[in-house]
């Protein structure tokens, strides 16, 4: 039997007759990702929906291939919570081995089942290069460990027939740039659109991590981004792992993203830019961190109902459209600007 479960607050609930955002979340942020199988009734699949709806999230992105179940069992639990699917992150070793990139293509067709069985669906494929061991250890990597130009045509012909596949059964598609991955700098991102047609996802930590500028990039790409991803950082975190050479990307990273509002990220800004646009599609809350015991999941909801709250009641108050958003929030300032951002977009070039 479906339980009743309350109606999401609307981000456009007090700007009647206006489009807003949609607000979502991702599994991640309850500290799913990865190969999981959620035998674990403190965050269990169904638990993490059900308190990602009790917040207000309108949808949530799918998790690993399978977390939901079977594509029925995923169709059917989305239902249930009143959810929809903001998308589902699909990682695509693209330089090989080609073992490995051929079990990422059958996990990808897993999650396409997911997608096309669900119906629910308002969000896109979202692609991403998986990079190698070696860009784990060599996050905002030099230029010497880019992909050579043979590397890129290899790579950007995969992510094209990916992308193709997905839109075949239907589906949107959208790109994922990824810290310590081969499409992780402006640079990158910038080849990645000249060599395919994907659109992009816009992920505001990933792309000043990697030593972009927020505004800069959102602007230069806007024609092609369909997808963003919000998060906050505490660059001093980033800093550190950069200037120590550390070589342990999964015990750092888990302790880079802050709740919203609380890292070093001018957050304010991008979003108020992103409003400006009149952006309607999806805003998807990530707050990537370790894997999560049942004692602390209790914790990580207050967090993410928090997160929730951060980004609605910015766009209730803001509405969309350039005249809505009030002149205490300056669109002119660089998200990256005086927050210690200790990597600079030249410093590769």
């Amino acid at each position: 039997m479906s339980e009743t479960h309350p109606s999401p607050r609307s981000a456009a609930a007090s700007v009647p007759g206006t489009a807003a955002p949609r607000i979502a979340n991702a599994p991640v942020s309850y500290g799913v990702f990865g190969h999981v199988s959620g035998d674990d009734a403190g965050r269990s699949p169904a638990e993490v929906l059900r308190t990602m709806r009790s917040v207000g999230y309108e949808g949530s992105e799918l998790g690993p291939p399978g977390f939901f179940g079977s594509p029925e069992q995923t169709r059917d639990l989305f239902a249930e919570t009143g959810l929809s699917i903001a998308g589902a992150y699909v990682p695509l070793h693209t330089v090989g081995p080609e073992d490995v990139l051929n079990l990422d293509l059958k996990r990808m067709r897993i999650t396409l089942d997911e997608l096309v069985t669900a119906r629910c669906s308002s969000g896109p494929a979202i692609l991403a290069d998986e990079g190698s061991p070696e860009l784990l250890s060599n996050p905002v990597h030099a230029r010497s460990l880019a992909l050579s130009d043979e590397q890129w045509r290899t790579s950007a012909c995969i992510i094209q027939d990916a992308a193709d596949l997905a839109r075949d059964r239907g589906l949107e598609v959208s790109f994922h740039p990824h810290v310590s991955t081969y499409v992780e700098q402006p640079w990158e991102v910038e080849r990645l659109l000249e060599l395919t047609d994907v659109p992009l996802t816009f992920d505001v930590g990933h792309v000043v991590f990697a030593g972009g500028d927020a505004l800069k990039h959102l602007d230069a790409w806007w024609e092609r981004i369909n997808h963003i991803h919000v998060k906050d950082g505490d660059l001093t975190v980033l800093r550190q792992a950069l200037e120590s050479k550390r070589t342990d990307f999964d015990n750092w990273w888990a302790n880079l993203c802050t709740p919203l509002g609380e890292g070093d990220l001018d957050l304010e800004n991008f979003l108020a830019e992103v409003l400006r646009r009149n952006y309607t599609g999806w805003l998807v809350v990530e707050q990537d961190r370790a894997p999560a015991r049942s004692d602390e999941f209790s914790g990580v909801a207050r967090d993410q109902a928090h997160n929730f709250d951060w980004l609605s009641s910015r766009i209730r108050a803001w509405g969309t459209g350039a005249s809505s958003i009030p002149n205490g929030v300056a669109p002119a300032t660089p998200v990256s600007s005086n927050t210690g951002n200790p990597v600079s977009a030249e410093k590769f070039e």
